[in-house]
């Protein structure tokens, strides 16, 4: 027996209408093609519906005994293609992402108010690890989406990489709040907070002062940014900083202002590599990546090295957009993994507002 959607509609209309005439007006199709579906319908299980002698028409008792059964399986088909709609929108789901506290707290949160305007009932979990975990989470598919600094500590994930432009943060009352952009010679003399664990930001900071022969005092240095913000905000110290923490509005006498020539902080948007997000985490995976729209993105995927010591970069295109606030991205193809940390290095330390390092775990859960 084999019962098509099109049988139980035809069915339901010419009980509503008490004729094939006015249900074929009901469905919008010819009288021939209705009558040709109730008598499918009859021969697939085997009894009449309907009494048809000399212009008498009526259900017959077997109708009237499948008539509720009929009508509730017309609904749910209803619901089953509703249900089918929705998750091809993806508005509908569950989607869990980690990231560091940083981005949890000052980036995500709007990006989320965003989303669930037209997504309300698509349930989110956001959870704050270090990115390590993070990774290690998004390679065994227990998270949908990852938001870490690079490099990348774990293989076998695909990565979105943004080079984010960093910026340099004082007290509001600082002597250089006056300038409207910060170089290596202002720095000269002054306390710079070191971001440590050989960070890349940290590097790029020290040629640059090393080029122009500037010497700065480092007597304090952090794990995360988000502290060496607070001391700048506390004393007379400067700090060059990532963007999510350097221009968030906390009102804490943190000003911010370009650093030139430029540092970048790279980020990654992490997802498994052997599994496609579904329709919702794209869909929210989509939003992240245009607000991190920067100059350039990477695209790549991270895999296993064939030998520890081959580090190659396949380029396949670089996009250029600019934005005011994060600063670039750019788009390769495919990273050996060389390139990036072994688990257990530093890089793989980052925490709340940082680069690296250990953390507490805390989840946020929002729900339309």
């Amino acid at each position: 027996m084999h019962i098509k959607q099109r049988h139980l509609e035809v069915f339901d209309a010419i009980i509503a209408a008490g004729s094939i005439s006015r249900a074929a007006a009901q469905l919008n199709l010819s009288q021939p093609a209705v009558s040709i579906a109730l008598a499918n319908l009859e021969e697939s299980i085997g009894f009449k519906l309907f009494q048809r002698d000399r212009g008498f028409f009526a259900p017959t008792r077997e109708a009237f005994l499948l008539q509720d059964e009929m009508a509730q399986g017309l609904l749910a088909l209803s619901r089953v293609s509703q249900r089918i709609s929705e998750i091809r929108a993806g508005s509908t789901g569950s989607i869990r992402i980690a990231t560091n506290g940083a981005m949890a707290v000052h980036f995500l949160p709007p990006l989320i108010a965003t989303y669930q305007r037209d997504h309300s009932d698509v349930n989110i979990d956001i959870l704050v690890r270090s990115s390590r975990q993070v990774a290690d989470w998004v390679s065994s598919r227990q998270i949908d989406i990852g938001l870490i600094d690079t490099p990348v500590p774990v293989a076998g994930l695909n990565a979105k990489l943004f080079n984010l432009t960093c910026v340099c943060v004082m007290h509001q009352n600082d002597p250089l709040a006056v300038k409207q952009t910060i170089t290596p010679a202002d720095l000269a003399g002054r306390s710079v907070v070191a971001i440590t664990g050989q960070h890349m930001v940290d590097r790029q900071l020290d040629s640059l002062l090393s080029a122009a022969n500037v010497t700065v005092e480092r007597h304090i240095s952090s794990y995360f940014f988000a502290i060496a913000r607070n001391i700048a905000a506390a004393g007379n110290a400067l700090a060059i900083i990532d963007p999510t923490n350097g221009k968030a509005n906390l009102s804490d006498g943190v000003i911010w202002r370009p650093f030139v020539p430029r540092i970048h902080h790279e980020l990654a948007i992490i997802t498994p590599s052997d599994q496609p997000l579904g329709q919702a985490a794209a869909g929210l995976y989509d939003l992240i990546t245009q607000s991190l729209t920067p100059s350039f993105s990477k695209s790549c995927a991270v895999k296993r090295s064939a030998s520890a010591a081959s580090r190659i970069f396949s380029a396949s295109g670089i996009a250029s957009i600019f934005s005011p606030i994060f600063g670039q991205i750019s788009d390769i193809s495919r990273f050996n993994s060389s390139h990036f940390s072994a688990p257990g290095s530093e890089s793989g330390k980052m925490a709340s507002g940082g680069h690296s390092g250990s953390h507490t775990p805390q989840s946020i859960h929002s729900s339309g």
